[in-house]
């Protein structure tokens, strides 16, 4: 087997640890002597201990001389975890192969440094484009403080996400449905707009047992959401975030009562400011968010900027309608020369659905 493989089943292990290690990034580690396998692991959980300490622990036999493997640069420094440099260090591996480097201001080659520096051969670079791509949310939220947005929909071939009585249960298959539930397992938070919560009144929970439920937020410009809205109702047991762009006191307090977070940013408009509100969430350590919002609220967010990847789910139906909804609304483009930009796509079969997933091309993008 050669690097590449070695450092393949080390992406393969860091995967296990998504939704679990937020804000910590998805780490694998692989340790391999003359050959053979000796130690493996992964970052569970964050706060648990790292990738390199775990392939450690797991070595049946000594891993002096041995190659240690990792998608991610060792860290260097203390947290809530000690440094990995040190572990490696004391276990006599002769040699390191990384996929990424850390971009962590505590980190940022630091640990490849001194790795070197105490006679350790580092190999860097080892399929950094997938290692980079497995941690797209850490690299982004590391170096910005704001949470990676990934604007999500489900829609027909002719770009509807409801038909024109509204009903949009269901636009796409069990297959498609549960890999948006593991995305509301992979993602910290999950937003909508007041309109889906007064159309659809959701749960905006993960459906699959055993995985974890996204923070949820609700931008609300006036606070409209009833209180018998079972985002409210189930706020004890659930994060739940309220995003206002003018305060209603005793709306306000009610929430608050009810177990819910309440924070007013508004724009000029009276509106909720969304650049604000990400430097808030992020602020929190909501590193990224799934919107599920209505077209109205994925226009906004599109318009602001913050939204960095896009999920469509496109079922083979066709809906029709001139008054159907579809993905994005509000005043759009006056020009396809200003369109938002999308790159580097991928499409995956979901059943008889398919998923599109493109970055947003911010480097290109013209303001709307």
């Amino acid at each position: 087997m050669t690097d590449n493989d070695y450092m393949s089943l080390a992406l393969d292990l860091a995967r296990r640890g998504m939704g679990w290690t937020a804000p910590n990034p998805m780490v694998g580690a692989v340790i391999v002597k003359d050959g053979q396998i000796l130690g493996q692991g992964w970052h569970e959980r964050c706060g648990q201990p790292h990738a390199e300490r775990n392939a450690l622990a797991s070595c049946r036999t000594p891993p002096q001389g041995a190659t240690l493997y990792v998608t991610l640069e060792p860290c260097c420094h203390y947290g809530r975890q000690p440094p990995c440099t040190d572990a490696i260090l004391e276990s006599g591996i002769r040699r390191v192969v990384v996929g990424s480097p850390d971009p962590n201001p505590l980190v940022a080659g630091k640990g490849i440094r001194i790795l070197r520096e105490h006679g350790i051969q580092v190999t860097e670079g080892v399929l950094r484009e997938e290692c980079d791509r497995l941690n797209e949310v850490f690299l982004y939220y590391i170096q910005t403080g704001l949470p990676f947005v990934v604007m999500k929909y489900a829609m027909t071939l002719d770009g509807k996400i409801a038909a024109w009585t509204g009903r949009s249960q269901w636009i796409t298959g069990e297959i498609a449905r549960n890999h948006v539930q593991l995305q509301r397992h992979r993602y910290t938070g999950i937003m909508v707009g007041v309109g889906t919560v007064l159309a659809d009144n959701p749960q905006l929970t993960c459906r699959l047992p055993g995985y974890k439920n996204p923070v949820r937020i609700i931008c609300d410009s006036t606070l409209r959401t009833p209180l018998s809205a079972r985002v409210v109702t189930t706020a004890s047991q659930i994060l739940t975030i309220f995003a206002a762009g003018q305060d209603r006191p005793e709306k306000r307090r009610a929430l608050e009562a009810a177990g819910c977070q309440v924070l007013i940013l508004g724009d000029r408009s009276g509106r909720v400011d969304l650049p604000r509100l990400m430097k808030v969430l992020g602020a929190q350590q909501i590193d990224s968010i799934l919107l599920e919002g209505g077209g109205t609220l994925n226009w906004a967010a599109l318009h602001s900027g913050i939204v960095r990847k896009v999920q469509a789910y496109i079922a083979p139906k066709l809906l029709g309608g001139w008054e159907a909804k579809t993905p994005v609304e509000g005043q759009g483009v006056s020009d396809p020369a200003d369109a938002v930009l999308l790159e580097h796509s991928t499409v995956t079969r979901l059943g008889e659905d398919i998923l599109v997933e493109s970055e947003v091309a911010q480097r290109v993008h013209r303001p709307c």
